[in-house]
């Protein structure tokens, strides 16, 4: 791999941006995508990528597995299990009496105190922004339309023929 090739390897661990990596590596803007595209699947590069970023995961300790855990967490907590509700307002249960998974779902809690009073707001991770990344990675929910077509010379004959049918 020339120095070049190495640069766009660090560059690319930086936002896993082709194209931006290819730019900050010295490439030419016009080319930059195609060269950052290219550079993804030639081997020895594709591997030092790959090696890096398992060294990243193993150095910081995030890897897939933790992150769907973290989501499941916050998709799949009770808020009851947290937070109390009724006529007489809302409470909270103490923190160190939370579970790490009932934890997990806490975005912010915050208190304001006045002359009048206070008040406590609590807030929650957003459930729903769980669940539809659950499901993504779970492949539940599709953005693109798969086609699966198969053309032959005999189903374009019959296309036109059907073509020329309604038009006259």
């Amino acid at each position: 791999m020339n120095a070049r090739q190495q640069r766009f390897v660090n560059e690319y661990l930086v936002d896993l941006n082709a194209t931006q990596a290819a730019i900050r590596a010295g490439y030419s803007e016009k080319t930059a995508y195609s060269v950052g595209q290219e550079n993804l699947i030639k081997p020895e590069i594709k591997n030092a990528i790959d090696a890096a970023l398992a060294e990243r995961s193993k150095r910081t300790e995030v890897t897939a597995d933790r992150v769907v855990k973290e989501l499941a967490r916050i998709a799949f907590v009770d808020t009851r299990q947290i937070f109390e509700w009724g006529p007489d307002g809302v409470t909270l249960r103490p923190s160190d009496e939370l579970t790490d998974d009932e934890a997990a779902i806490v975005a912010e809690v915050s208190e304001t105190i006045s002359k009048d009073g206070g008040s406590i707001k609590a807030k929650r991770f957003d459930k729903l922004k769980a669940l539809e990344l659950l499901g993504r990675h779970l492949g539940m929910f599709k953005d693109k339309l798969e086609v699966d077509a198969t053309i032959t010379p005999a189903s374009i004959l019959e296309a036109l023929d059907a073509r020329a049918n309604r038009q006259s």
